[in-house]
């Protein structure tokens, strides 16, 4: 009975990443009351997934259908085993042709792959979550990913910037990455390329504008970078402002690891270490720094 006790208590920790876990929260924005609590490594995952997919001009809903079958194969974590030879994020094989180990450990390819596969399966956005998802996966449970639906769901809503202010975590220090503008920068190209670093061009009469520079840290303190935000362009057009809430709420996700320490958008911000990890409203004359607009995501790492 100890054995199994103790066995019980490292599974806990392994999956939930430790004392006081899971230590991140999203909420629905239609007054409901719906909720998923998740860890930081899983909110880290599961920001790549849905930055890979809006990357690539998709749909909310297609983030949704990766990040249900990402909850359901591996429950967001990146793991090195499986059925077989299956690996990663969404449990991909190397023998089945979905790439070599090393690739499928990336969760940016393994996310991409999974939504090439998924963008050829006709009408994809009106089938039922859990026919679409099994299309790709193949999987002997086809029933399965339909469970992880609702929570899909509401992470979609948040990561994609559809839902404002709803994910927070307690920003408690990892060890995956070091901290620093530096790291949020390399973490901002890796999951979004340049594009995360400055405003898409514009198009002046038929042509396309030079995009402004990329942002860089803040003269002052070193510690802060600036995102500039603007509409998506093309097909996956989306407003400055889900662009942003995008941003904001990627760069919560990542507070662990990245050890960032406030996060500020359009008149709201997000502080590492509060108890209740809310977005609260920015006072006016506040000490922050933070611009209130929509302008721009303000990202400050700690010393």
């Amino acid at each position: 009975m100890v054995l199994l006790a103790v066995a019980g208590y490292l599974a806990v920790q392994y999956v939930t990443g430790g004392t006081g876990a899971p230590g991140c929260e999203v909420v629905s924005d239609k007054g409901d009351g719906a909720r998923y609590e998740f860890t930081p490594e899983q909110a880290v995952n599961a920001a790549t997934i849905a930055a890979v997919g809006t990357g690539r001009g998709l749909p909310e809903r297609a983030v949704t259908i990766a990040l249900a079958t990402a909850l359901q194969e591996s429950a967001l974590r990146n793991i090195s085993h499986g059925d077989r030879d299956s690996l990663g994020l969404f449990q991909q094989r190397p023998s089945q042709g979905w790439g070599t180990e090393r690739e499928i450990m990336d969760p940016i390819y393994s996310a991409g792959i999974f939504y090439e596969h998924l963008v050829k399966v006709r009408d994809y956005q009106e089938l039922p979550l859990t026919v679409a998802a099994q299309r790709v996966q193949r999987s002997g449970f086809p029933e399965a990913y339909a469970k992880h639906e609702p929570d899909a769901t509401l992470l979609a809503a948040a990561l994609t910037g559809r839902s404002a202010a709803t994910l927070t975590c307690e920003g408690r220090p990892g060890a995956t990455r070091g901290g620093g503008p530096d790291s949020v920068r390399a973490a901002l190209l890796r999951d979004f390329g340049q594009d995360a670093l400055r405003p898409a061009a514009t198009e002046v009469g038929g042509e396309k504008a030079t995009p402004t520079p990329v942002p860089s840290v803040i003269e002052r303190d070193e510690r802060t970078v600036v995102l500039p935000v603007t509409a998506d362009k093309g097909s996956g057009a989306r407003s400055a402002r889900e662009r942003g809430w995008q941003l904001a709420h990627w760069a919560v996700a990542n507070a662990s690891d990245l050890h960032i320490k406030r996060v500020s958008y359009a008149g709201r911000e997000w502080t590492a270490g509060n108890t209740d990890s809310q977005w609260r409203p920015i006072a006016a004359g506040g000490s922050s720094g933070a611009e209130s607009g929509p302008g721009s995501v303000r990202i400050v790492t700690a010393p």
